[in-house]
């Protein structure tokens, strides 16, 4: 994948501002900012809340000294997601790219119907307390989890835990596959500001006795900022500074 940038690049007062970015799967959040420092010739470029690189959807990327400072309070804001989950499997990451640690066999799986689903659904709406995954960035000790995780020194028994609101909890589709005896199931959410998606499809699958793991994962909303309002950076036709650009009254 290459991003075609522009040989003559516009003046930094034309590029700085809010610009809303679909951002694919397969690239991090950084990899997203660095791509906008290239594009725009600012090296002051933030973004308001990191997508894993599993995730596609709505990354909102702040460019320059004035945007940068709005930061803070677009992390405060709600988000909402579209979510794929495989149910029968366990994986340490609690995403398809980790590695599986525990499988669930067919014969109970066939058994878990959307009424099954809904009960656990509504027993996660709400506020909880929730626990962060393994590989995360959260600190613990001064070291990010995903690096003791890596090194096998985490005690999963001792994983921090934060309060976070699921606002809304809906079950899109419940798909089971009795050829390759597999079930599947769709989520939208709305969420407060910490959440992990990981970790709420990971405690379905702790309710539902069988194990879940996210196969898709892709954010559609921050606060009223709508991924239909978003753009490809990586399509140079698409990419406009005037187009899909937010003025600074927007954001206030």
């Amino acid at each position: 994948m290459t991003l075609e940038i522009p040989q003559s690049k516009p003046p930094a007062k034309d590029t700085e501002g809010i610009f809303l970015i679909d951002k694919p799967a397969g690239i991090s959040s950084h990899g997203i900012v660095n791509k906008m420092r290239g594009i725009t010739n600012i090296r002051r470029v933030g973004h308001t809340g990191t997508l894993d690189p599993l995730a596609s959807g709505l990354l909102i990327i702040l460019v320059g000294r004035t945007y940068t400072k709005l930061q803070d309070s677009f992390l405060k804001q709600d988000k909402t997601y579209t979510c794929t989950a495989k149910l029968g499997i366990e994986t340490d990451t609690y995403d398809i790219t980790g590695k599986i640690i525990k499988e669930t066999p067919w014969e109970k799986l066939k058994y878990i119907n959307s009424s099954a689903m809904e009960e656990v659904l509504q027993k996660l709406r709400g506020e909880i307390q929730q626990t962060v995954p393994p590989f995360s960035a959260v600190k613990q000790n001064g070291e990010k989890l995903y690096d003791k995780a890596r090194k096998e020194t985490l005690d999963k028994d001792t994983l921090p835990s934060r309060g976070v609101n699921i606002k809304q909890l809906v079950l899109l589709q419940l798909k089971k596959d009795i050829n390759t005896k597999t079930v599947f199931f769709s989520l939208e959410t709305t969420v407060s500001s910490g959440t992990y998606i990981r970790s709420l499809v990971h405690d379905i699958g702790k309710l539902l006795k069988v194990g879940a793991t996210v196969t898709e994962l892709r954010r559609t909303k921050i606060a009223d900022y709508c991924i239909d309002n978003a753009f490809q950076i990586f399509d140079p036709k698409t990419f406009s500074f005037g187009k899909k650009f937010l003025p600074t009254e927007q954001s206030s």
